[in-house]
């Protein structure tokens, strides 16, 4: 089977891992500093404000406690996007106000996050879309005119930027995912930036038990009575560790030639994908916008997108779409009027094709003969 995802891992992180062995320290310490400093330093941020987590989910679920929502409050999101965001806004008692998209790009528009903005609005929590930016610049201007703090998912968008400037430093906070799925993987993991130096202070107390501390052996340092605690908030431990920011470090040096690989498929798709009749491919990048190429999607009718996609599994091509509209889900209480029709017309069409660096040619060669078999027999 060709999968949608794979990630890309051999001897160098393997070699970093047999380091952290020898070294005897497992658990969050100088490694994983190394890779938060190497980081920052990849997004032109001071490395003070990122802090290396055992998932993105936990970075989305610190930014919305930052924010101290509760239940008269309103966090606007689009409604393609992943469940853990909507679970992050929810959990606080807040509630998750689901705007469209458009339904080329399945970002949302400025135009569709103002729309939904209220006085009861605290927050925009916005994704870039299979590593497209989107109108982040837009957005983020808006926010700041408004006052509202913006959060850039950035889950999707590890080496996206606009003019420049990476996706994820826009807004004020922002978090990546590092799981088997992404370019960047570790396994497991994620890291989240937060501007400001107060709330980046404490999103490292929430990271680890509340503690102003994150370990005795460094307080020996500072004080005669290490062992004792100094507690500033109720949380709950969701710190990275030595092992996965080892293999997360070799991974950034190789995420140049990641993205590279991944944007070579993505202009092989572009090029034989661009005759077959009832295939819509995805819009060209705007001028300055840089994407990772996470996602590559093609859409075509709904009414035989699902027997495309059951067509090239048989055909041993996984395909999937990325991310089921949130508005759908009865959980989060979105009115049942709602109209979203950008989000709609995407959920209905949309499909997404193998796209990863570890490819090779004749495995990408496989995918465009089968999607325009499948889509030409179903048309």
């Amino acid at each position: 089977m060709i999968n949608v995802f794979q990630p890309s891992l051999g001897t160098e992180e393997l070699a970093a891992v047999s380091e952290v062995f020898e070294s005897g320290w497992l658990g969050h310490g100088p490694r994983t500093k190394a890779f938060e400093a190497a980081f920052a330093e990849h997004l032109g941020v001071q490395p003070e404000g990122v802090i290396f987590l055992n998932s993105c989910t936990a970075g989305l679920f610190i930014s919305t406690e930052l924010l101290d929502l509760g239940e008269d409050d309103e966090v606007v999101l689009p409604s393609v996007s992943f469940v853990a965001a909507a679970n992050a806004v929810a959990a606080t008692g807040a509630r998750p106000v689901f705007c469209d998209v458009d339904p080329r790009t399945l970002n949302p528009r400025r135009s569709d996050v103002e729309s939904a903005i209220t006085d009861r609005t605290k927050a925009v929590l916005l994704l870039h879309y299979g590593g497209y930016p989107g109108e982040i610049t837009e957005i983020a201007e808006m926010c700041r005119e408004r006052g509202i703090p913006l959060i850039e998912d950035s889950a999707c968008a590890v080496a996206s930027s606009v003019d420049g400037r990476v996706a994820g430093s826009f807004g004020d906070m922002a978090m990546w995912s590092f799981d088997a799925m992404k370019i960047l993987s570790t396994g497991d993991g994620g890291m989240l930036h937060v501007r400001d130096p107060e709330l980046a202070r404490r999103a490292r107390r929430l990271a680890y038990h509340g503690l102003e501390q994150s370990s005795g052996f460094a307080k020996a340092r500072v004080s005669h009575r290490w062992w004792e605690l100094d507690v500033r908030d109720f949380a709950r431990r969701v710190i990275g560790n030595d092992l996965t920011a080892a293999i997360g470090q070799v991974q950034l040096r190789r995420m140049p030639e990641f993205v590279q690989r991944r944007k070579e498929i993505v202009d092989c798709y572009d090029a034989e994908l661009a005759d077959v009749d009832g295939l819509v491919l995805p819009p060209p990048l705007p001028a300055g916008h840089e994407s990772s190429y996470y996602f590559y999607w093609v859409q075509m009718a709904a009414s035989i997108r699902d027997q495309v996609a059951a067509d090239l599994y048989e055909a041993g091509v996984y395909t999937t779409f990325r991310y089921p509209p949130l508005h759908r889900v009865p959980a989060y209480g979105a009115p049942a009027e709602l109209e979203l029709p950008g989000v709609d017309h995407a959920s209905d069409t949309t499909l997404c094709l193998p796209l990863h660096q570890g490819l090779d040619d004749s495995e990408v060669r496989e995918v465009v003969t089968q999607v325009r078999k499948a889509v030409e027999s179903r048309s």
